[in-house]
C-alpha cells in the first residue's frame, strides 16, 4: 500500500491510499479533509481510477470528468490536487 499526503496551498489537506499491480491502480482511497457534494461522488471518481497508469494529466481528466458527469461541487481542493497526490503516492517506495 502507497500512501502520501499533500497540503494545498492556502487550501485544504488531501490523503492519498494506492494499491498498485503491474502498474496500474487496483485500488484507491482518497481522503481529506476538502469538501465534495454530492458525497458519493467520491465512490465514483475512486471507482473510475482503477486501472489507471502514472499519468497524472490521464488521472487528472478522469476524476474532471466524473466531477462534470456527476454535477458534483469540489471544495477546497481540486482535480489536480487529487492527481499530484496520486501521483505522489504511487512514487513512494
Amino acid at each position: 500500500m502507497h500512501e502520501s499526503s499533500y497540503k494545498i496551498p492556502g487550501g485544504k489537506f488531501v490523503k492519498i491510499k494506492l494499491e498498485i499491480s503491474l502498474g496500474k491502480i487496483v485500488d484507491v482511497k482518497i481522503l481529506g479533509d476538502f469538501f465534495l457534494h454530492p458525497e458519493e461522488t467520491l465512490q465514483k471518481i475512486e471507482d473510475s481510477l482503477v486501472g489507471s497508469t502514472a499519468v497524472e494529466t490521464t488521472i487528472e481528466n478522469a476524476i474532471s470528468r466524473i466531477l462534470t458527469e456527476s454535477d458534483a461541487t469540489l471544495i477546497g481542493a481540486t482535480a489536480r490536487d487529487i492527481a499530484k497526490t496520486i501521483i505522489m503516492a504511487w512514487n513512494v517506495t
